[in-house]
Parts: structure tokens; C-alpha cells; sequence
């Protein structure tokens, strides 16, 4: 109560307000609440002066602050309402603060909530952070109860509390620093513990509150905040990155203990020079130079002379990019050995965000480091290796333009010590990661500094435990880059490395089961064609063919159907078109090694049905300069013929099927037949279970007849017969009528020599099978059977006539009886008048 020598005004408020604080203490609540509110009324709403509210404020303290734990919700806000308007107007505030601060310290920091109203708990925080700024560093003394107000508001459930807390954080952490060192670390953990919250305007506050705490901490707890926050990198808000780049900027350029924290503090930063919004972007920019600028000038002397002759950009510096300050580069070599170990354990991260982000990182501070990454090239090119072979397709791509750059700055001759013998011997679960980043570095590489160096580049790829290895769509797509990248850099002088990169295209080819990448190795060997040859791409096979013999020669006798090489082959001979005609002596001792009967049947098989297409085609193939009618003879008997012997198994008769398809390709051609030696053979793979190959046996007798039966002896000539009647009772029906077809031919090329007085039992037993067929239930087998009769019928009328006649007389098909009767009559019509 105030005496009667206090301000006549402050005393008149004071006597005025006697019953309205004594009302503050009944238990009625309506009589509190009207109390209260007209104290509220009597005093900061009638607009007193500052003295006099000062006055009042001393004595209405202690019962106001008494207000904060009543019952009723509307006296606590009431109460609140009054002390910040009193705390906000009076002239000296601090004099309040040894009944304020304990009274908020036990209302609002004990460790369970003891204000239930949301809305009342901001009001406070409000009114603490209004006596922040109002009180400064009187405040110092109760820094334990400000801690204790703000590590339990941080943490607060309603939003607006924690980000009113995290204001009140940075402003008394900027009143009181001498103080505030002290006690900093306590609020870490609260402030963490909130920094994922889902409103990302709590978000923001907490990460300037952080800022805040470590600035004018101790900075001890820097490495535990940095994780929290290199998490808000990727956050989908942009206010909280764009946060977290002002607050990690402010601690580089002037937290106390910076340069023991650079190596941590600097990803966090450029991290963002990389972000998807350009406010960001260009922020993290520009804090970034002033960080660079700011360290050179603090380190003048000792970088004075790289300031005076480092100043010009290196040659072949990428030109798309901007050469970072030589602060900013210092910066990040004087750090690099520790964030090249981060980096890698980031850039796996089980989050894709975290794996991104990092994979931009790392081409940012690449083009810091220049050359001096040559020195951590292994853990680098490691970290490349199990990067490019993650699912997330940004990770690999930014993982290639950093081996780009690698390629760029770390000299040729150093990065394929290690990367060739990498490619040799690479991973067992992903070994096409290698080449990838290959050929990634190899495009970066300036074309002068890699051109004496094309060679053994091209000699590794081609070996045969690189090209070979692997039948992987990946593996071989990756190879293909690497050829693509030798093509683009040897800048149209690839004559050195022409057939290497041949080798390793024919690989490619043989090993890929995809069209597309087929079309990429034809794109490829073109464009060697016109840088070298500036012809067709055949021309390229002309030029090498010799040396691609001999390498396939060298490994002949470990041939098998699993081997390349086989496939190797039949892209060589098929695309080289009519070049391999010019080579076909050196084919020939290749296909006589490789189609000996104990090798493999599978593979025999394969390069066989090769050779058949092939022949259909010889002029425009093999035979495409006439050569190959000098080796036809020996190809018959040195390599068909012994695949037509009969062996047990249904492999060995897919090969005699293959052999009996390339054999008729070759009758077609018209190539000279040995029929004394083709004979018995042919006529045994009539027999043959398979159905083709009795077809195309009948075929190839059909076609051995036509191009040498009336040479034949005819005795050999009535060896041929029965077989084919034979086949005239086949399950097939279309080899019943090649086997017809082939008996008309038969009768056709009969010559002078043939006599059919001395041959009339051979030709009774013909007439008579045939006869008989011409009762078949299928009415075209009959007239196909009344055909060949017909064409048989010149050779010995009389017989046919008579055997026609005793068939007709049982009453067998007496219409087509009938009709070869009247073609007989008609023949012997003709022959009497002639």
C-alpha cells in the first residue's frame, strides 16, 4: 500500500484500486475476474504516465503475479495482459524482475505443463521475450531460470510457443554473451529435438535459434547441431534451406572458433550452391565468396604467393562455370582429406535426397580443388565406383559429370594407372561401375593429354578378360561408351587404335541380344569407317580382316558352344558381306578346325546354319571374287560330309540336319558335286527321325540330280530310287511330295547310257510302287503320282503300259488308270508316225 508522501497521482490510482486487489483474493471467481478487470481498466487503459505506472507497477506486482496460478483462465490472461503492458511502459522494468523471473520459472519451466491454456503460454512467452528486450543484461542474474523457461518451451506441443521461444532464444542470447556461453549446450538438445517439427515455419525458428545458441555459445556443440541440419538441406521447404544457409554463412564469416569447424561447416554451405531455387542458390553464392574473401584476407601472408601467380584459371578449365575465389578454393584443400571421407559415407545414404544432394556436392568441390584432387584419386574414384551403380538415376548422373571433372584436372597418365587396372579386375556384383566411370573421366580428359595415351586404353578394353567377360545389356553398353569416348577424342586419327576398337565392336555385337545397342556398334564402326577410311564400313573388315583371323585362330582348339569367339565369328563373316569372300582361304582353316566331328555339337551347329546362309548368298558372300569353287571340293569332304555320319544323341542329329542345310545350299549354288562320295551319306540321312532333314536330304537329292544326273553311272542312278519310293510312305506330307518331285527328277535325267531292256526290273519295281500310290486317299498326292508316271513313261512305254493295264484289271483308281493309259497311246501315237 502506498503512503500518503508518494506522487499525489500514483497515490489517488492506488487508493482507487484498494478494494479491487483485496476482491483478488475471494473465492468467488466473477468477484476475481471483475477485480482484475477493473484494475486492468483503472490502470493501463487510462493511458498514465510513465512515472505513475511505475509507481502502481511496484505495488501491483507481487498480487498480479499471485494471478498467474488462478483458477480461472480469464484472470491468468487478464494478469498476463496487465504485467506486459506495465513491463512494456514502465521506465524501469528491471526492477521487477526478482518477483517476475522466479514466478515465470515456476509457472513456466517446470518440467510438466503446468498452464493448460496454449494460448496463455504464448502470451507469457511473449511478455518474456518483450522483457528480454526491454531488460538486457539486467537479466544475467536469472540466466538459470531463463534457461529453464526456454528449454521446456522449445519443446512445447503448441507451434506458436516454439517459435516464440526460439525468438526469445536469440534475443537473450544477444543481451547477455558474456553470460549466455555458460548455459548455451542445454538448449541443444531441446532445439534438436524440435528442428523436424511439421510446420516448417517452426523449422525456420528453431534453425535461427540454433544459430543463435552456437554463435554465442561455446560452439562445443557444433558437430552435434551440424547432422540436424545437414538434414534441412532437403527439406521441401525453401524458407527452411534457404535458413539454414543464412545461419551456416553467419557462422563461417563469424563464429569464434570457425576454423576448427571449416571442415564441417563448408559442405553444408556449398550444398546449396547446387539448390533447385535461384534466391537459394544465388544466397549460398554469395555468402560462399564473402566466406573466401574474408579467409584470404585474414591468411594474406601466407597464400601472398599463390596470389600473385594463381590468380590465372588452369587450362581446359571447364568453361560453363565460373573459377571460384582463391579463398574459396584454399578453403576446401586445406579440408578436402576430411570431406572426401564424408562424402563418401553419404553418397549411400539410405535416404535418395541425402544421396543427391551430396552427388552435387561433390562436383562443386571438385572444381575447388582443381589438381589437388589428384592426391585423394583413389578414395575418389572408390566413391564413384559404388555411387554409379545406384537405382536413383540423379545420383549416377551427377556422380558422372564429378569423374568428368576428375578427368579434367587429374593428369592422364596418373588416373589410368589406377583406372585400367580397376577395369582388369573389377567387382564381382557390379563390374560395368568401372568402365561407366571410365569413360566418364575419359571424356573430361583434354584430347591433347589423352591422345598418347589412346592406345593402351584401347589394348586394355579389347583384352579378353574386359570385352569378353561379361554378356551383361550394362556391362557391354558401358564398353560401347568407352569406345564411343575413343572415337570422340582421337579426333579423327584413329588408325591406331582401329582395330582394337573393331575387336571390341564385334564383341559387343556377338555378346548383345539388344537391337538397339546392335545399331549403336553399326553408328560406331561407321563413323571409324569415315574417320579413317572415309569409305563403306566393309572396307574397315578389308583392312583388318587378316588380323581378325588370327585372333580368332589363336584360341580355336578351346572352342565351345559357350565361347564367344563362335559368335565372334558369324559377326565377322556376316558383316564384312562380300570382303569375306577375298579371305576365304583363311576362313577355311578356321572352319576345318572348328567343324572337326568330336567338337562341340552345339557350336558345330551354329556356325553350320551360319555357312548355310552364307552359301544362298555366295556370289554376293563367300564366293563374291570366284575363290571359292577352289575350296568347295575339300569343304565338302573334309567338313559336310563327316558331319552327315551318323551319331547317337538328338544333338548329333541337330548337326547333321545343319550339315544336310548347308550341303543344299551349296548344290544350289551349282558348286561341283562328288556324287561317288555325297551318295551313301545322302541317302542315309533319308532315314534321318528328324523331319526336316529327311526333307532337306530330298531336296539336296533333288538338287545333286539335276546337276549331275545324266553324268551318273546307272548303277548309281538304281541306287537312288529305292530310297526315294521310300519316303513316298513318310508321316510328312510335304516330304512325300519333294520325295515325288525328286523322282520325276530322276526320270528326267536318266541318259542314253541307261538301258532300259538291261534295267526293266528296276524299272517294273518303280513302275509298280508308283501304281500302287496312285490309290492314295490324298487327291493330290495322286495327281502328283500321275505326273512323275507320266515323266517315267518315255523310258519304257510297253512295260508301263502292261503294268498300268493288270492294275486297272483289279479295278484299283481306274480313272487315273484310264488317264496314264490314254497319255501311253498318245506317246506311242506319236512315236509311229515319227
Amino acid at each position: 500500500r502506498a503512503t500518503p508522501g508518494c506522487h499525489s497521482n500514483g497515490y489517488e490510482v492506488l487508493r482507487g484500486l484498494t478494494r479491487h486487489l483485496n476482491c483478488l483474493n475471494e473465492d468467488n471467481k466473477a468477484t476475481r475476474k471483475r477485480a482484475i478487470e477493473q484494475i486492468k481498466k483503472e490502470t493501463i487503459d487510462k493511458n498514465l504516465s510513465s512515472g505513475v505506472l511505475q509507481e502502481v507497477f511496484t505495488v501491483l506486482l507481487k498480487p498480479l503475479l499471485k494471478c498467474l496460478s488462478d483458477p480461472m483462465e480469464k484472470c491468468r490472461e487478464t494478469a498476463i495482459t496487465i504485467l506486459l503492458e506495465f513491463i512494456r511502459c514502465v521506465p524501469r522494468p528491471e526492477e521487477s524482475l526478482p518477483y517476475l523471473m522466479p514466478c515465470l520459472a515456476q509457472r513456466f519451466g517446470e518440467k510438466d505443463i503446468v498452464e493448460s491454456a496454449e494460448e496463455l503460454r504464448l502470451s507469457a512467452l511473449e511478455m518474456l521475450t518483450l522483457t528480454v528486450e526491454v531488460c538486457g543484461k539486467h537479466l544475467a542474474p536469472y540466466l538459470n531460470e531463463m534457461i529453464n523457461i526456454l528449454q521446456r518451451s522449445i519443446i512445447d506441443p503448441f507451434p506458436d510457443v516454439k517459435r516464440e521461444s526460439c525468438k526469445c532464444t536469440i534475443q537473450f542470447a544477444k543481451s547477455v554473451p558474456e553470460h549466455f556461453h555458460m548455459q548455451a549446450e542445454s538448449l541443444v538438445q531441446p532445439l534438436m529435438q524440435t528442428v523436424s517439427h511439421q510446420h516448417s515455419r517452426v523449422r525456420v525458428s528453431v534453425i535461427e535459434a540454433t544459430g543463435a545458441v552456437i554463435q554465442y555459445g561455446t560452439g562445443k556443440n557444433l558437430n552435434d547441431v551440424a547432422s540436424h541440419l545437414a538434414q534441412r538441406l532437403f527439406d521441401d521447404s525453401p524458407q527452411v534451406r534457404k535458413a539454414v544457409t543464412v545461419v551456416v554463412g553467419d557462422w563461417l564469416l563469424h563464429l569464434r572458433d570457425r576454423y576448427s569447424y571449416f571442415h564441417t561447416l563448408i559442405p553444408l554451405l556449398l550444398t546449396n550452391i547446387s539448390d533447385d531455387i535461384p534466391e537459394i542458390k544465388l544466397l549460398a553464392s554469395d555468402l560462399w565468396w564473402q566466406v573466401g574473401a574474408q579467409w584470404e584476407k585474414e591468411n594474406e601472408e601466407d597464400i601472398k604467393d599463390k596470389m600473385d601467380f594463381l590468380l590465372t584459371p588452369p587450362p581446359f578449365y571447364p568453361s560453363e562455370v565460373t573459377r571460384p575465389g582463391l579463398g574459396c578454393r584454399e578453403l576446401v584443400v586445406r579440408n578436402l582429406s576430411r570431406l572426401v571421407p564424408a562424402i563418401t559415407h553419404d553418397v549411400t545414404d539410405w535416404l535418395v535426397a541425402t544421396r543427391v544432394r551430396t552427388s552435387q556436392l561433390l562436383s562443386v568441390l571438385l572444381l575447388h580443388a582443381e589438381d589437388h584432387c589428384t592426391q585423394h584419386l583413389q578414395p575418389l574414384l572408390a566413391m564413384l565406383y559404388r555411387a554409379c551403380t545406384d537405382t536413383e538415376k540423379d545420383v549416377v548422373n551427377n556422380c558422372l559429370a564429378a569423374a568428368k571433372l576428375l578427368g579434367t584436372f587429374v593428369p592422364p597418365a596418373v588416373f589410368l594407372r589406377l583406372m585400367l587396372d580397376h577395369v582388369t579386375s573389377p567387382s564381382a556384383s557390379h563390374p560395368w561401375a568401372h568402365l561407366m566411370v571410365l569413360a566418364a573421366v575419359l571424356r573430361g580428359c583434354p584430347k591433347p593429354l589423352l591422345k598418347p595415351h589412346l592406345e593402351e586404353v584401347a589394348n586394355t578394353l579389347a583384352r579378353q578378360d574386359v570385352c569378353q567377360e561379361y554378356t551383361q545389356v550394362v556391362y557391354l553398353e558401358q564398353l560401347l561408351a568407352c569406345v564411343e569416348v575413343l572415337l570422340d577424342q582421337c579426333d579423327s586419327e584413329c588408325s591406331c587404335i582401329s582395330l582394337q576398337l573393331l575387336k571390341i565392336l564385334v564383341t559387343i555385337q556377338s555378346l548383345s541380344t539388344e537391337p538397339q545397342l546392335t545399331e549403336k556398334v553399326r553408328k560406331s564402326i561407321i563413323q571409324i569407317v569415315c574417320d579413317f577410311l572415309s569409305g563403306i564400313h566393309t572396307q574397315l573388315y578389308r583392312v583388318h580382316m587378316e588380323q581378325l583371323m588370327g585372333w580368332l585362330s589363336a584360341s580355336i582348339h578351346s572352342w565351345s558352344s559357350y565361347s564367344p569367339e563362335r559368335l565372334q565369328l558369324h559377326v565377322i563373316v556376316t558383316q564384312s558381306g562380300p570382303v569375306i569372300g577375298e579371305f576365304v582361304s583363311h576362313l577355311m582353316q578356321i572352319l576345318l578346325k572348328c567343324l572337326q566331328p568330336e567338337k562341340d555339337p552345339e557350336m558345330k551347329m551354329s556356325i553350320l546354319t551360319m555357312l548355310a546362309k552364307l552359301l544362298l548368298e555366295a556370289p554376293k558372300t563367300l564366293d563374291s571374287q570366284g575363290h571359292f569353287q577352289e575350296h568347295s571340293e575339300r569343304f565338302l569332304c573334309d567338313i559336310l560330309l563327316p558331319n552327315l555320319v551318323w551319331r547317337a544323341g538328338r544333338t548329333a542329329a541337330a548337326v547333321r540336319t545343319a550339315a544336310i542345310s548347308c550341303l543344299l545350299a551349296l548344290l544350289h549354288g551349282g558348286v561341283l558335286c562328288v556324287e561317288e562320295k555325297l551318295s551313301p551319306p545322302l541317302l542315309s540321312a533319308l532315314e534321318e527321325d528328324s523331319q526336316m532333314a529327311r526333307l532337306l536330304t530330298c531336296r539336296s537329292v533333288s538338287a545333286m540330280i539335276k546337276l549331275v544326273g545324266p553324268s551318273l553311272h546307272p548303277e548309281a542312278l538304281n541306287k537312288i530310287y529305292p530310297e526315294l519310293l521310300k519316303r513316298l510312305d513318310d508321316s510328312s506330307e510335304e516330304v512325300r511330295a519333294v520325295a515325288l518331285e525328286a523322282l520325276g527328277l530322276w526320270f528326267s535325267g536318266l541318259s542314253k547310257e541307261y538301258s532300259p531292256e538291261l534295267c526293266a526290273g528296276h524299272l517294273q519295281f518303280i513302275f509298280q510302287q508308283l501304281l500302287l500310290h496312285l490309290d492314295d486317299p490324298d487327291s493330290a498326292v495322286q495327281d502328283q503320282v500321275l505326273e512323275v508316271l507320266k515323266k517315267g513313261s518315255p523310258v519304257h512305254l510297253s512295260l508301263l503300259k502292261t503294268e498300268t493295264e493288270a492294275v486297272r484289271d483289279k479295278q484299283r483308281c481306274p480313272m487315273y488308270c484310264d488317264r496314264l493309259l490314254e497319255h501311253i497311246l498318245s506317246l506311242t501315237t506319236q512315236q509311229s508316225t515319227e
